[in-house]
């Protein structure tokens, strides 16, 4: 309980005293980027500390801070958010839930600094927020999304939604797999039971989409998630099922039905 307070108190106080420095930070440069730097240099190591999470981070030789990226990651938790951040020294923009956006200080941050927020539940607006992320790549900024939509309750990865990755086919740039454990021991998912231990993170070589056709969504999410499958088992995760790996349309967490994957093939 002491410990569960504690957090609360860090996570509160310290998002009240990172918010104004981060828009101080832009002001004065007149660079959303420079937001980027203080939620990496100092709103997420602070987080991660109060939580008694260890980080341990590998492939980070997979990340070339000047090529435009689209990383993909599986989630766990809220502490995702800041390990990532972390993890992945790239000044890249979430795209995040429209929810986060009404969240004091956290969403009101990722709206300043210019990250995205899709609407899933409405098709124009979620293609809408997809072509700005579009424009974000080309214009050279790398992208960090979770395309299983919501957190894992199990810790095994769920279905991904495609429309990320017709993202990824449009402005053909690498999409990296970025794998994390032990964040759901530490904070589980819609709890404030904090426990202290080991987080890691494996950022996977870059998948190239030139070898995929234009419309083959479904083909790179299948290769993108077969592989934050397999590094989630070598991580000592729980991985998934493979035979699960595109989510219904319009639903988070649930896979499509192989009959409706047959009719569309067909």
């Amino acid at each position: 309980m002491l410990r569960k307070l504690w957090c609360i108190f860090v996570a509160t106080v310290w998002s009240m005293v990172c918010f104004p420095v981060a828009c101080l930070a832009m002001l004065v440069t007149l660079n959303p980027s420079r937001s980027v730097a203080v939620a990496r240099r100092l709103w997420s190591p602070v987080l991660l500390w109060a939580g008694g999470a260890k980080l341990e981070v590998m492939g980070g030789e997979n990340v070339d801070p000047k090529r435009p990226t689209i990383y993909v990651g599986n989630h766990l938790s809220t502490l995702d958010i800041p390990a990532h951040f972390l993890a992945v020294p790239v000044d890249f923009r979430f795209v995040a839930k429209s929810q986060l956006r009404f969240v004091p200080f956290i969403g009101w941050y990722l709206w300043l600094a210019g990250h995205i927020f899709i609407d899933r539940g409405d098709r124009s607006s979620a293609i809408a927020s997809l072509e700005k992320a579009a424009r974000k790549i080309r214009a050279g900024t790398s992208i960090f999304l979770y395309p299983e939509g919501t957190r894992s309750p199990d810790g095994r990865v769920l279905p991904f939604k495609k429309g990320p990755f017709a993202l990824a086919l449009k402005a053909r740039v690498p999409i990296c797999p970025v794998t994390i454990e032990g964040t759901d021991n530490v904070m589980p998912k819609n709890s404030w039971n904090i426990t202290p231990g080991p987080v890691r993170v494996k950022i996977g070589r870059p998948i190239d989409t030139s070898g995929f056709e234009d419309n083959d969504r479904e083909g790179l999410a299948r290769a993108v998630r077969a592989q934050i499958i397999a590094d989630s088992l070598s991580l000592g995760g729980k991985g998934g099922d493979p035979d699960t790996a595109v989510a219904a349309p319009n639903r988070e967490g649930v896979a499509q039905l192989a009959s409706s994957v047959t009719s569309k093939a067909s």
